[in-house]
């Protein structure tokens, strides 16, 4: 890690408890940008007290250098360079070399990243039978979070995480691989041959030819399908500690392999209010039914007495805009006009529902614009995925994000088992009391 990233201000907070003489004095640290924090690790010794913070909303768990995310102004920042520039000149390899080791690759790193990622793309055949436990129907995310999980008794050369050079491995591996495993998930549920990757395409080609191909004809990726889906591998990269990778980073801390680390965050993933957001987008739609419906649903959502929530619009962290958004609107507007789609009704309602509350006064004010998961979830179903597998692309997206977070937890000298505290509210110390008495 860069010793630069995090430094002592020379500023200081002191904490002083009330009704005694007793206080301590916290250094400010500083990074590279964004708000400065207090040092907090002595409070409970000097003080004998701890913080609450439900959801660490506050609180910041690690040093990092890999993503900064300012939500007030709308910025998203991939080892400092700005969303928006990767996503028109990058591709979501070069992404992925970036997050990994810090800088863009030259032209000749780049080419042995990409032969390098490309060449696993297999699966071991062993796995393949691995999916015929499975139920038919089963989601997706089930299925992934078994596979990924069941990767540690497959590869043992990449389990020595103390080694770097079995990290790497483990990180091409898991790159490579997840966009293999999402595909055969959605064959194994259609009930359809699973294919194999072919490694003379593009990483967002090959996904997109082992969901859609089957062996009786020959099938040719779109380009500007391809492009949008390297593009939706971008935007979702990595989005600095949220929720499954601060998942993956607690796995990670207690020594256990990287599998079973990023099968962890694969579950936290699952979530609606995380990675099923977009998949939750299409419900929506789907429950309002029709166009001449809207101004019903808008009522309910404006009612504080509703119970009806509209998926898709505003963000946790972005305050203003979220810049994913902006360019996954364009791309969508491309993709609808590639497909000639024209009279789908969902996404007809899709497109009403975004003009309305990019002008309704309600929406503006409360700065409720459509978001990422709003227009990759109408890619998607324009694109011809099913809705269960939307979450499952999200973690193709997220492993790079995933991995490069536990790769830099690994070699962080600061790093400690996760172990958050707690404000116990249960029953004091109670004495047993033998069953005939009570």
């Amino acid at each position: 890690m860069d010793g630069t990233s995090h430094t002592a201000s020379g500023k200081t907070i002191t904490i002083t408890l009330d009704g005694t003489d007793r206080s301590v004095t916290l250094p400010i640290v500083d990074g590279t940008i964004g708000p400065s924090v207090a040092d907090i690790r002595k409070l409970y010794n000097a003080l004998g007290i701890f913080t609450f913070d439900p959801g660490y909303g506050a609180t910041a768990s690690c040093h990092s250098a890999i993503t900064y995310i300012d939500g007030d102004e709308g910025v998203l920042l991939y080892r400092g360079y700005p969303i928006e520039q990767l996503a028109e000149h990058s591709t979501f390899l070069e992404v992925c070399y970036l997050l990994l080791n810090g800088e863009l690759p030259k032209p000749d790193e780049l080419s042995k990243f990409e032969r390098g990622v490309m060449r696993h793309t297999m699966l071991h055949e062993q796995l393949r039978s691995f999916y015929n436990g499975f139920r038919r129907d089963a989601h997706p995310m089930a299925v992934m979070c078994g596979v990924v999980g069941a990767m540690s008794a497959f590869y043992n050369d990449g389990m020595n995480i103390n080694d770097p050079n079995s990290r790497r491995i483990s990180a091409f591996r898991l790159i490579a691989k997840m966009p293999t495993i999402a595909a055969w998930a959605h064959k194994y549920n259609a009930g359809q041959p699973f294919m194999y990757p072919r490694n003379d395409l593009g990483y967002a080609e090959n996904f997109l030819y082992m969901f859609n191909a089957v062996p009786a004809e020959t099938y040719k990726v779109n380009p500007i399908l391809a492009r949008a889906m390297d593009l939706i591998l971008i935007l979702h990269a990595d989005h600095e500690q949220n929720a499954s990778t601060s998942t993956v980073r607690l796995a990670g801390s207690t020594g256990a392999n990287p599998f079973a680390c990023i099968a962890a965050g694969i579950a936290s993933l699952w979530g609606p209010a995380h990675g099923g957001a977009n998949e939750a987008v299409l419900k929506m739609l789907s429950e309002i039914g029709h166009v001449r419906e809207i101004p019903d649903f808008i009522s309910k959502v404006k009612d504080k007495n509703s119970n009806v929530r509209l998926m898709g619009f505003g963000h946790r962290v972005y305050k203003n805009y979220d810049p994913r958004a902006k360019i996954m609107q364009r791309t969508c507007h491309e993709v609808l006009g590639e497909l000639g789609i024209k009279d789908d009704p969902l996404l007809d309602l899709a497109m009403e529902l975004e003009k309305i509350a990019l002008d309704d006064p309600y929406f503006v004010e409360r700065k409720l614009y459509p978001n990422v998961d709003f227009y990759s979830g109408i890619i998607l179903k324009a694109m011809g995925f099913p809705t269960s597998m939307f979450t499952a692309l999200f973690a193709v997206a997220r492993t790079v994000g995933w991995i490069s977070q536990w790769q830099e937890m690994m070699e962080d000298p600061e790093q400690r088992i996760g172990r958050p505290r707690q404000v116990y509210v249960g029953a004091p110390q109670r004495d047993y009391v033998p069953a005939d008495k009570r």
